[in-house]
């Protein structure tokens, strides 16, 4: 059956309910209909009174790579409509929340944004910030639904929450890493979470069920951000940006990021031996080499592992990538190192604690705590989850 995105309901029905309107647009470059016509040009044909452009992280354009600074310059505006262009991704943590200025002039603001169900995945997070402060000034907010590419079951959900002290922009909302929401549904939990007034509209999804994959939709896949290829790379995501918060290569500057990973410390065929008994199901890790082009060991040859996934709905990748740090902790305990450098824009926690949302997950994999052991610890918070969140569900 053939799914349509929120997008797609507001072209069927001729962009109506936002005629006479002045419109803000917060968008991405996946922000495209079944046809791939960006909704940008779509607004532009329709005539509709475009008063202001938002970009997330990566820009509105999307070719900033992960924590670029993009500034928009001084009055910056698009050429075609003459709308502010901003930048919700500037030099400042406060540059990630629009201000109430920015907001002035809007009688509405539009939200389209393909997610990859993963709560570090930062647009989300940039939507919800965005609905705080239309609850603030009395903007009405319309978001228009996507699937969530990695389904929606309750089975799914995996990760830890947020404790007490490690909230950021990868841990805005207390949610698991894989949370299972489509867009919407992340933007009904904000306002239920944050007890906002808000006037929210959704234009839901129609034909998509939880359990889809995103190939069933029949739906294009765009790249909402640079290293964000394929929905293959979709899959391993909620796992394999843990190596952000280290000093292993994430694939960052190879043409499969987030499937390849290694270092110049490690040996790939040892490093997947270690691993093998621990990464469960649904997976297959193959011994490789890389020569990564930019980032992390540029230039330099890295043992490495590329991850094939072989049953999508079987493979937990948050365990594959614990399995695979702890394994790493235990082939170089002196050379593994967690990242200590600013991270997205925190400088006083160390990034694996903010991508966890806790120390604690961490601290065990420097005890030599088995995988299988720190995944298990994460049950509770999993299952907290899957009860609050069934308030928030629209499918």
């Amino acid at each position: 059956m053939s799914v349509h995105t929120g997008l797609d309901a507001l072209r069927a029905e001729d962009f109506a309910r936002l005629r006479g309107l002045r419109v803000g647009l917060l968008a991405h470059p996946a922000s495209v209909d079944r046809s791939l016509a960006h909704i940008l040009d779509l607004f532009v044909a329709a005539r509709l009174n475009l008063v202001a452009l938002f970009g997330p992280e990566h820009g509105i354009t999307g070719e900033a790579q992960d924590m670029e600074i993009v500034e928009e310059a001084a009055e910056q505006r698009d050429p075609r409509t003459g709308a502010r262009i901003y930048s919700l991704y500037g030099s400042r943590v406060e540059t990630l929340r629009p201000t109430a200025a920015m907001f002035e002039g809007l009688d509405v603001l539009v939200v389209d944004l393909e997610d990859v169900g993963a709560r570090y995945y930062t647009f989300a997070a940039t939507m919800g910030y965005a609905l705080e402060v239309a609850a603030q000034v009395g903007l009405r907010v319309m978001v228009l639904d996507r699937p969530n590419p990695l389904g929606g079951r309750a089975v799914d959900v995996e990760g830890p929450t947020i404790d007490d002290g490690f909230r950021s922009f990868v841990g805005a909302y207390a949610m698991p890493i894989r949370h299972g929401l489509t867009l919407a549904e992340y933007a009904r939990a904000v306002v239920s979470e944050r007890r906002l007034s808000v006037d929210l509209e959704i234009l839901p999804l129609r034909g998509w069920t939880r359990d889809m994959a995103f190939e069933d939709t029949g739906l294009p896949w765009v790249m909402p951000s640079p290293n964000m290829p394929t929905i293959d790379t979709a899959w391993i995501y909620p796992g394999q940006c843990l190596l952000e918060g280290t000093n292993l290569s994430e694939g960052r500057g190879t043409t499969r990021p987030f499937e390849l990973c290694g270092a110049p410390f490690l040996d790939g065929a040892r490093w997947a031996e270690l691993s093998r008994p621990h990464v469960g199901p649904g997976v297959v890790l193959r011994p490789t080499v890389i020569r990564p082009t930019f980032q992390k060991w540029a230039k330099q040859r890295c043992g490495a592992l590329q991850i094939h996934v072989t049953d999508r709905w079987a493979v937990r990748s948050l365990r594959l990538s614990i399995a695979l740090l702890c394994a790493a902790r235990k082939l170089a305990p002196e050379q593994l190192g967690w990242r200590t450098e600013a991270y997205e824009y925190v400088t006083d926690r160390l990034a694996i604690d903010l991508l966890f949302g806790s120390e604690r997950p961490r601290r065990a994999i420097d005890a030599g705590v088995a995988a299988e052991d720190i995944v298990a610890s994460f049950a509770a918070d999993e299952q907290s989850f899957v009860a609050r969140r069934r308030d928030w569900l629209l499918y």
